[in-house]
Parts: C-alpha cells; sequence; structure tokens
C-alpha cells in the first residue's frame, strides 16, 4: 500500500506517528486499551485467538461478566486512537478473520525496538572496529529508555524490558571499550553518564567513568562518582562498591603537585578546611589506613588503643526496615561526631554499623565511652525503633 510508513517507538515511551499525526500512552485513555495495542504491534507478524487475550488480561483475578464482549470494545477503542492518526486507519489494521485477531501488515512499519535490535546484531558481527562502533551508536541512538514505561506492571512486558535491557547495557559497554580503544576519553564519559542514567547499578560502567574522569585530569569528579555508587550500594544492598572502584578512589584523592612547594604551601594544603569540634568523619577505606597507621605507633610506643563497632537493629535483633535505618544511622553518625573527641575517627563500615577508632584510651574507658553513646541516643530519640550495641576491641 503506498502512502507514509507508520513510525512506532517503544522504547522510553509508547508513540505511533503517521505522516503528521502521532498519538501516545500519555493521552488520556485506557491502560488496558493502550497495553493491547501495544502487544499487537510487538508480535506484528501472529494472529491471536481470543480465548489468547481474554486469558492475557483476565487471568490476574479481575473479574468481567462477559469478557469476549469486553475484548471487543477494547478493540474498537483501539480502533478508534488509530483512526486519529487516518480516518479508516484502525479497521485496516486491525483485522479478525476465522475468529482470530491480527495487526495488518499492510502499511509499513518501522519499529524502533526492531531497529535497535539490529544495529547491536550488525555491530556484534562486524570485523571492522569503525563499522561496530558506527552500529552501537546508531543502537544508542534510539534507546530513550527501557521499552513501555506506562505498562512495566504488565505480565506480559517484563521478559521484554529485561531482553531490551540487557541489550543495551551491552551495547553501552561495547561503544565505551572501542570509544577508549580510540582514545576518544571525552565521548566515553558522556556515555557513561548516559549509560548510567538508564542502568545505575552497574559497577562496570562506574568504573570506565572513573578511569575516563581520571584520565582527562578531573579529580574531583571522580571522587563524586564513587560517593554516588558508594550511597546508592549502601542504600539498596548494603554493601560496599568493589575493590576496583575503592582503588580508583584511592588514586583520585592523591594530589600530586607539578612544582616545588614551600613548607607554608604544604601546611596549608595538609590543613583540614573546616575542622568540626567533635571526632573526624571519614570513608572506611581513609579509616583502615589510619587504624593501620595508629597500629604501628603503638607499637612502637606501647600506647594504648581500642575500636568500637556500634551496631543497630530493631528490638528482637532483626534487620530495621530501611524507613527506620536510614535516619537512625544519620542521627548517630550526628550524635557520635558531637560526642567525641577531635582525636577520634569513625567510619560508616556497614549499612548499619559504624566503627570507631579511640586512640590514647584503655579498654574500660572505651566501654565507658561506649556506654555514654547509646545512652545519649536514647535520650535524645527515646521513639526510635533502633537497638544499638557495641562491641570494644583493643587494637593491635
Amino acid at each position: 500500500m503506498n502512502g507514509p510508513t507508520l513510525q512506532v517507538q517503544m522504547l522510553g515511551q509508547f508513540t505511533l506517528r503517521y505522516g503528521d499525526r502521532t498519538i501516545s500512552d500519555s493521552d488520556d485513555r485506557s491502560r488496558r486499551v493502550w497495553s493491547l495495542l501495544a502487544y499487537m504491534i510487538y508480535n506484528h507478524g501472529r494472529s491471536f485467538a481470543q480465548e489468547e487475550l481474554i486469558h492475557l488480561y483476565w487471568s490476574n483475578g479481575e473479574k468481567s461478566a462477559d469478557p469476549g464482549n469486553a475484548l471487543k470494545s477494547i478493540f474498537h477503542r483501539i480502533r478508534t486512537a488509530l483512526d486519529k492518526l487516518q480516518p479508516g486507519l484502525g479497521r485496516l489494521l486491525i483485522r479478525r478473520k476465522a475468529g482470530r485477531y491480527f495487526w495488518n501488515n499492510v502499511i509499513p512499519l518501522s519499529l524502533d525496538i526492531e531497529d535497535f535490535e539490529a544495529h547491536f546484531h550488525a555491530a556484534e558481527a562486524a570485523g571492522d572496529d569503525d563499522v561496530r562502533l558506527a552500529e552501537y551508536q546508531a543502537a544508542l541512538a534510539l534507546y530513550a529508555g527501557d521499552p513501555l514505561p506506562r505498562m512495566t506492571d504488565e505480565i506480559w512486558t517484563i521478559p521484554i524490558v529485561a531482553y531490551y535491557h540487557s541489550l543495551y547495557t551491552r551495547t553501552a559497554a561495547g561503544a565505551i571499550e572501542l570509544l577508549e580503544k580510540q582514545e576518544r576519553t571525552a565521548e566515553a564519559v558522556a556515555l557513561c553518564h548516559q549509560a548510567i542514567h538508564i542502568e545505575p547499578y552497574q559497577e562496570d560502567l562506574y568504573e570506565h567513568l572513573m578511569h575516563g574522569l581520571l584520565r582527562t585530569g578531573d579529580m574531583k569528579g571522580a571522587m563524586s562518582v564513587y560517593e554516588e555508587i558508594s550511597e546508592l550500594l549502601f542504600a539498596h544492598f548494603g554493601v560496599m562498591p568493589s575493590e576496583t572502584l575503592r582503588t580508583l578512589y584511592r588514586q583520585a584523592t592523591r594530589t600530586v603537585n607539578d612544582r616545588t612547594l614551600t613548607m607554608d604551601e604544604v601546611c596549608s594544603q595538609l590543613a583540614e578546611p573546616a575542622p568540626h569540634g567533635g571526632a573526624m568523619v571519614c570513608e572506611y577505606d581513609f579509616f583502615k589506613i589510619l587504624y593501620r597507621a595508629e597500629a604501628r605507633s603503638i607499637a612502637r610506643n606501647g600506647h594504648s588503643a581500642n575500636i568500637c563497632l556500634l551496631s543497630i537493629s530493631g528490638k528482637d535483633g532483626e534487620m530495621l526496615a530501611r524507613r527506620s535505618l536510614d535516619p537512625a544511622m544519620n542521627n548517630l553518625q550526628v550524635l557520635v561526631q558531637n560526642n567525641l573527641r577531635r582525636g577520634d575517627v569513625i567510619a560508616r563500615c556497614s549499612i548499619s554499623q559504624y566503627i570507631i577508632l579511640l586512640p590514647q584510651a584503655n579498654y574500660e574507658n572505651s566501654r565507658m565511652v561506649a556506654d555514654r553513646l547509646v545512652s545519649a541516643f536514647y535520650r535524645r530519640y527515646p521513639h526510635s525503633p533502633a537497638r544499638l550495641r557495641y562491641t570494644v576491641q583493643p587494637l593491635t
């Protein structure tokens, strides 16, 4: 059939464009109308018995006195929506024959998820790096987001979203590696930022991003990226970033001057910018360094030091829900920082624990400090569901 191509976007949104007219699932229409329309288009090479579609949409416990007529009503509304693109288009595209519904492919159809997948497979099959990168980039340009974002609670979309999301991460990773190979660092960094927006939990992307930022000399940017992924992993999984990311973070924090410094300049750089009246708070990695330095010191001078592990749990020892744990941990950090000496050091070492270094304190005094912190927390937050326990151990 002569005429324009029906352009369908499913990545990031669901939109149909025919000529100069557009309809979208953001329009004020029934969710089931758009879901069934998307299902028909995604499976535009198949036909469906009425029973199959009824099972798809009415098998989750939702009741209908007459699902057959309800299905016909939905198809009528789909045809009415398609008619907005061109009068009569709905009846032309949504057909029924021998009791089966099907999408009529008489009008050329351009489906972005099919184009995306085609570019991905072309990239994987290419033997030349430039061709492979061009295909990866063409695929990435189409990926405006995961498929059908307004339909994520539909059972049939779950494997589709997972499949294309996986293809996207492989596409982004392949393109980033080729850009790095060609030393196109700025483009690799920009792509990492885009990919993290879609896949925020893949540590490999943060690793590539930190590498790129370090190459460009953006140490603060690399540190910020580490802090972002660290907070994200703590918040959602209760784990720390990988050793590779921690190594990159330590590399980013190193400052090497490109000229000879005076003693005054060195002292200025070493000084704490805004010293706090209480204990020092640092990242766990830096706590390890301070711990080892203190251990060397007491091995030489014979002084004593202790570490205290403060843990938060629920009343019966179970893990607190995140809505209670997060504020409790934040409150505990502030309280501990304000109630310890300036020479003490604290760091968060797990999702529900702080580790405290108490230099020049014996075991009995360290236990008294811990008891005082626990009592102060309960006085300050008497209605908190959090329960504190501690362990004190001599530094060795």
